[in-house]
C-alpha cells in the first residue's frame, strides 16, 4: 500500500533563493535539517541534480539509514530524492507568489506491506508531516535571515 506525508508552508523570500537553498546539499539544505535528521554525507555532487547522499532518520524512536539520488524534473520548481531501495520518493516543490514571496511543498511517497505496513500507515504519516513542519518554519527562518549568503540560482524559474 501506498503512504504519503506531505507538508507546505508560504515562505517570505523569492523561489529563486529559496530552490537554491534547497538544492545546495553542500553549504544550504543542512542547516535547515530538524534534529530528526542526522549523519548527512554526500556521496557524489552536492548541488542539484546528480547529487547523491546520504542520512539518518530517526522516527518514533526507530532510526533509518537512506541513500538518495537528486533529480531535478523541473529545474528551479520540483526537486526530487529517489531511494529506489526503499521504494520512496520525496518531491521538493516551489512556487512562485505574487508580492515576491513563495509557497514550498514537501511531499514523500513510500510504499509498505503486510501488516507491519498497515501499522506504518496509521502513524508514520503523522510523523512525518510534523518533521516537514519543522523543516519548512527552519527553511523560512533560514531563507528570510540577513546574515545567509544566497545560494546559487541554479536555473531559471519556468511558469
Amino acid at each position: 500500500m501506498q503512504i504519503t506525508a506531505s507538508a507546505e508552508r508560504r515562505i517570505d523570500a523569492p523561489a529563486r533563493r529559496v530552490y537554491g537553498y534547497i538544492a545546495d546539499f553542500r553549504q544550504h539544505h543542512p542547516r535547515f535539517l530538524p534534529p530528526e535528521f542526522s549523519d548527512l554525507e554526500i556521496e557524489s555532487g552536492g548541488v542539484g541534480a546528480g547529487t547523491v547522499h546520504r542520512f539518518r532518520m530517526t522516527l518514533g524512536g526507530r532510526t533509518t539509514q537512506y541513500r538518495v539520488r537528486v533529480g531535478e524534473p523541473q529545474p528551479g520548481r520540483v526537486l526530487i530524492e529517489s531511494d529506489p531501495a526503499r521504494r520512496m520518493l520525496t518531491t521538493f516543490t516551489v512556487e512562485p507568489e505574487p508580492g515576491g514571496g513563495c509557497r514550498v511543498r514537501i511531499e514523500t511517497r513510500w510504499y509498505a506491506y503486510g501488516i507491519p505496513g498497515l501499522v506504518e500507515r496509521l502513524v508514520a504519516p503523522g510523523m512525518l508531516t510534523r518533521v516537514y513542519r519543522d523543516e519548512l518554519k527552519l527553511l523560512d527562518r533560514y531563507a528570510t535571515s540577513p546574515s545567509v549568503t544566497p545560494a546559487v540560482e541554479l536555473a531559471p524559474l519556468r511558469s
